[in-house]
């Protein structure tokens, strides 16, 4: 294994690191030797199995801080980034943020029951899986954390241009994310950060079992996906890998579809 970022004074901040997708890079990156921070919000009840995965990492030979906090509070973030700048001193810096934040509503626009989407469930779900990135990112910046040569990393979905059934609010949000990834892309050029959207397959994660109608997905998925097969945690922690490598430098304002080519049917 080589592990090109060993004794570079480098991290990534994963915010939603603590399972899925977040958990997945942040054990791959590790692997690789980049320090590894992750901002969660977890349950006591979940904190044993948690702290078993965050040891896995540690046993990899990296500098390791976790947070068990709400990244959506402005307070919350100011903390931890006054924490991390007092931390990391002047020679350590974030090489990548990764952005897997998953908090929204997932509600019918049209219900006989009491439950139809409304105005603040997409302000909640845009706030929170959209906006959210370009709040912390900003803030990383401002506090002069990021390396010369930083990463942008976040997940999208086919849902960013299709329409699925209870997926509205998330779809907007998601279409938001990728609009202010661009945007991170052209206008912080001259500070040398790069920033990506990774449009990850069909994956069978704890976000996907809550979408209403879930079991349905998964069979179409495993008769369209090329491969026969979902896409996995692994699958995209890879392509995070890829893009946080110094060969990727010149790759950026993309969405990149990490799927197996799904997305071709």
């Amino acid at each position: 294994m080589i592990k090109e970022f060993k004794h570079r004074n480098e991290w990534a901040l994963i915010l939603g690191g603590s399972s899925g997708l977040g958990l997945a890079t942040a054990k791959k990156l590790a692997k690789h030797g980049l320090n590894i921070c992750i901002v969660h919000r977890n349950s006591r009840m979940q904190q044993e199995a948690i702290l078993r995965e965050f040891e896995i990492i540690k046993k990899e030979g990296v500098e390791f801080k976790s947070f068990n906090s709400d990244a959506f509070k402005p307070e919350k973030r100011n903390e931890i980034i006054d924490t991390l700048k007092l931390s990391l001193g002047k020679e350590n810096k974030i090489k990548s943020l990764v952005h897997s934040v998953a908090k929204g509503n997932l509600k019918p626009m049209v219900s006989d029951e009491n439950n139809e989407l409304k105005h603040d469930d997409f302000a909640l779900t845009i706030q929170a899986m959209g906006i959210s990135l370009y709040d912390w990112f900003k803030s990383i910046f401002d506090a002069d954390l990021f390396a010369s040569d930083a990463r942008v990393i976040s997940f999208t979905s086919e849902g960013n241009t299709k329409a699925w059934q209870n997926y509205a609010a998330v779809s907007a949000a998601k279409v938001t994310l990728e609009a202010i990834t661009r945007n991170i892309a052209l206008e912080f050029a001259a500070h040398g950060i790069k920033a990506n959207c990774i449009q990850a397959g069909v994956t069978d994660t704890a976000s996907l079992r809550m979408i209403p109608g879930n079991e349905q997905i998964i069979n179409h998925t495993l008769k369209r996906n090329p491969y026969k097969r979902l896409t996995t945690p692994e699958d995209v922690a890879n392509a995070v890998y890829l893009l946080t490598k110094d060969e990727a430098s010149w790759i950026t304002g993309t969405i990149i579809p990490v799927d197996g080519g799904e997305h071709l049917r």
